[in-house]
């Protein structure tokens, strides 16, 4: 979380399953992930690291769906 920049793509998407996020399907190199709550979020790699800004939209979406629990 602290440094989303140096998140490797394996470890994003296993924090994403950890989250209860579910892979809904790939289309090119995107991958579309769900919440349990319905949102959405496109995620790839580059050159096996996570994109700091998805890691961010994530981080944003997650936190505000937690405080609507």
């Amino acid at each position: 979380m602290n440094n989303p920049a140096d998140l490797s793509f394996d470890d994003f998407r296993a924090i994403l399953k950890h989250e209860g996020w579910v892979f809904d399907h790939q289309t090119g190199s995107h991958q579309i992930w769900y919440s349990t709550k319905g949102s959405r979020l496109s995620i790839q790699s580059n050159k096996g690291k996570a994109k700091s800004y998805q890691v961010k939209q994530f981080l944003q979406q997650n936190e505000r769906e937690k405080k609507h629990d």
